[in-house]
């Protein structure tokens, strides 16, 4: 038995359902998530090995963008300075100088 949530829009299953619908619960799970339900609560994600690495690469790519476009934001507000200058700087910071 499964229905839609409204809230995570993928099928979703009681953990009775997992132990009695075993090979129903896991083979929707190879197709989509599937979201596991515990006294109605959300409780885990059943998903096939492949969307689980496509999911992760996908999250690695994106922050990747992110921290590229936050150095990129950087560097464009950075004003160069000396490598006397700089070197002095970090000096100072590692002996405790503010």
């Amino acid at each position: 038995m499964y229905t839609e949530t409204r809230w995570y829009h993928m099928q979703h299953y009681t953990l009775t359902d997992v132990h009695n619908q075993q090979s129903e619960v896991f083979n929707r799970a190879t197709t989509e998530p599937v979201l596991l339900t515990d006294q109605s609560l959300p409780s885990h994600v059943l998903m096939s090995v492949e969307n689980y690495q496509k999911l992760i690469e996908r999250l690695q790519k994106l922050e990747e963008e992110v921290l590229g476009k936050a150095v990129e934001k950087a560097l464009d507000q950075s004003q160069m300075v000396g490598v006397e200058t700089f070197t002095s700087t970090l000096q100072g910071l590692a002996n405790g100088e503010a």
